[in-house]
């Protein structure tokens, strides 16, 4: 902005002085977008008695589009203000303005053209599987052979891994995490040594860790190696999903119990230093212990260790015959559960089938255009996802079920000597010893009840030879 001022030489001469200068950003972000213009609009229209003209270098700097444009022209008819462009001079007359206008035009039309072009090529690239912009933590953007992709960051990126390991099987929750990861060593930024719990809870959510791009809300197929496996990843979000109270690796946490009140019964550890050294005290209570009229009972691992081994002695059989009737039932129940798995293998091979044709025909319908870029990505990762989750169902079928079986028939032979192998067993081992024996645990007051298992809960109400039928408990 520029007001005439009389030369010192020359009645008849003019020269100009700068009175307020604005720097307005050529491509702004968000937040600033039009800030500076406007102040500028402002600003022009208060001082417009004190001000003879607008001082640009040229129309395309002077505005990006037709509706800035329009805002300088109301200044010069409605407030005098003479537009003066440095490069681009035009005369202030009706032939000027319209080459103005066009100016401003081509100008508009460069900046519509240029972003149309930028958008399109942000879509081919993440079509072909590649990020737009700075890779996700755990990942880093290198350049082979002039093209810019993405690969695992050798420090970030077991740090991912871990990350998911530790919510998904050791029963950490986000708080536990940060702690368990600054334990560990592993820093986030070197700015930032510990995870923010908002980053944690990011990375859970994440989808490119499972090897996907994310465009406008959307997800695709990328090219980058996957951090995590499908499976871990669908545990996680379960228990993100369920709003799961994760415990420490305690023999009775992560969801074993069921309070009264229907809550989880969770862990916790304290350590107590005293002058003869540190104690490790392990007591469980309702994740509501706090709340108001909430039973204020907290047990020790001892006390339900008690119970738990109370139980199991009611499974022992003293009877030889008895032992041998019971193993020949378990034999022939996994007869049948194992063609029953084979049916549901076949049937879910068919809906994998169905869900394959789908995928195709929707990619058909993207081919001819009939449906858009949106609905075409939103569908795709619906039918990845149901994919996915058939192929773990399948899997697990396949590689989990006779070992499951399996164990059922070894854990009852060892119920004679079941108290013994819990006293040595290790955390692990003493959850799938309570997972193959019980359904569920519930805490009423101080007592343990549990909900047995065929064919266990026979086993600890005794066997009465008149109520069975046949070779059937």
């Amino acid at each position: 902005m520029f007001r005439k001022m009389p030369c010192a030489a020359t009645r008849s001469a003019w020269v100009g002085t700068i009175v307020k200068l604005f720097r307005i950003a050529e491509t702004p972000t968000k937040r600033d977008e039009r800030k500076v213009f406007k102040e500028f609009l402002s600003y022009a229209k208060k001082h417009a008695h004190e001000l003879t003209g607008l001082l640009f270098y040229k129309v395309d700097r002077a505005a990006r589009n037709l509706f800035d444009y329009v805002e300088l022209e109301r200044l010069e008819s409605e407030f005098s203000l003479e537009f003066v462009s440095v490069s681009q001079p035009t005369e202030n007359n009706p032939a000027g303005r319209m080459q103005r206008r066009m100016l401003a035009s081509m100008a508009s039309f460069y900046t519509e053209q240029q972003s149309l072009d930028v958008k399109e090529g942000l879509a081919r690239r993440v079509q072909e599987g590649w990020f737009v912009g700075h890779a996700p933590y755990g990942y880093r953007n290198v350049r082979v052979n002039d093209r810019g992709i993405v690969e695992i960051d050798p420090v970030d990126g077991p740090k991912v891994r871990r990350i998911f390991e530790l919510f998904a099987y050791h029963g950490c929750t986000l708080d536990m995490l940060i702690e368990r990861l600054a334990a560990e060593g592993m820093i986030y930024r070197d700015s930032t040594l510990r995870f923010p719990r908002s980053t944690l809870h990011a990375i859970l959510h994440d989808r490119a860790y499972i090897g996907e791009v994310e465009h406008k809300g959307q997800w695709y197929p990328g090219k980058h190696q996957p951090l995590v496996d499908r499976e871990t990843w669908e545990r996680v979000q379960a228990l993100l999903g369920g709003q799961v109270y994760r415990t420490h690796e305690l023999t009775y946490g992560s969801d074993l119990i069921t309070c009264q009140c229907g809550h989880k019964i969770v862990g916790e550890r304290k350590i107590k230093r005293t002058k003869a050294g540190e104690r490790d005290y392990v007591y469980y209570r309702c994740s509501k212990y706090s709340s108001k009229g909430h039973p204020r009972v907290r047990l020790t691992e001892a006390d339900l260790d008690k119970q738990v081994l109370a139980l199991f002695v009611k499974l022992r059989i003293e009877d030889a015959e008895v032992r041998d009737w019971v193993l020949r039932v378990l034999r022939a129940r996994t007869r049948e559960e194992q063609d029953y798995t084979r049916e549901q293998r076949v049937e879910l091979r068919r809906q994998l089938s169905l869900l394959e044709g789908q995928t195709d025909r929707l990619l058909n319908l993207r081919l001819l255009d009939e449906i858009d870029a949106d609905t075409y990505a939103a569908k795709s990762t619906e039918l990845r996802d149901r994919v996915a989750a058939l192929t773990l169902q399948i899997e697990a079928l396949n590689r989990g079920h006779d070992e499951d079986a399996d164990i059922a028939i070894k854990a009852f032979e060892l119920s004679q000597a079941l108290i013994e192998k819990w006293l040595t067993a290790d955390y692990c081992a003493k959850r799938r010893i309570l997972e193959i024996v019980c359904l569920n645990w519930r805490l009423e007051d101080v007592t343990l009840c549990a909900t047995m298992r065929k064919p266990f809960d026979v086993l600890a109400e005794g066997l009465l030879s008149k109520e069975s039928r046949g070779d059937w408990i």
